[in-house]
């Protein structure tokens, strides 16, 4: 074990690799830039000039830009809410999945909607009325079937539970004089 960790360690200390690398000054620290502080909405803009260089942040035109209602968020713009499925689907988007190009504003409430989720621009089928005639008429339906049923019950036939020892009939506190016999099933055949 011994003559392999020198193997491995002659070898580490000769190889070009090594020897490029402690040459050249490499670090092999991890690039801090683009963390999750560096995308954390800034406190809320009160002059003009903050309110534009929001704006700037963001990609919108100071005339544009319009603050959320909810503290918490800081000088996230409101965007509106639209629909993957209302998009444009034959652009080329950085991210086509999402139907969004990189560094993209994007609503907070951005992941209920979606092509298979929610759609807020889009029209109903039915109107409020006709979704709910229709399910009171599914519900009436059903109530309708149960009341005409009830009195006709459904079960599936069968024989009462069979008991060793006549039903255990001294078990269950029988007079043991009394003790009737009680044949279930017969092997001999009737002829």
């Amino acid at each position: 074990m011994a003559t392999l960790r020198k193997a491995v360690l002659f070898t580490a200390r000769h190889s070009k690799l090594c020897n490029f690398a402690s040459s050249k000054n490499l670090s092999t620290t991890a690039v801090v830039s683009y963390w999750n502080k560096d995308w954390k909405p800034g406190p809320i803009p009160n002059t003009p000039e903050e309110r534009a260089a929001a704006a700037k942040k963001y990609g919108l035109r100071p005339e544009d830009y319009d603050l959320l209602t909810e503290g918490e968020l800081g000088d996230y713009p409101n965007l509106p809410l639209v629909a993957k499925s209302w998009k444009n689907p034959w652009e080329d988007y950085d991210i086509p999945g999402d139907k969004r190009n990189f560094g993209e504003p994007i609503h907070p409430d951005n992941d209920i909607i979606g092509q298979d989720l929610w759609d807020p621009n889009a029209d109903g089928r039915f109107t409020y009325w006709q979704s709910l005639f229709r399910a009171l008429m599914i519900g009436g339906g059903f109530l309708t079937a149960y009341l005409l049923l009830r009195p006709y019950p459904f079960f599936l036939p069968e024989m009462p539970k069979q008991y060793p020892f006549n039903d255990l009939y001294l078990e269950r506190g029988g007079d043991p004089e009394k003790e009737p016999s009680i044949k279930h099933y017969t092997f001999t055949p009737k002829c």
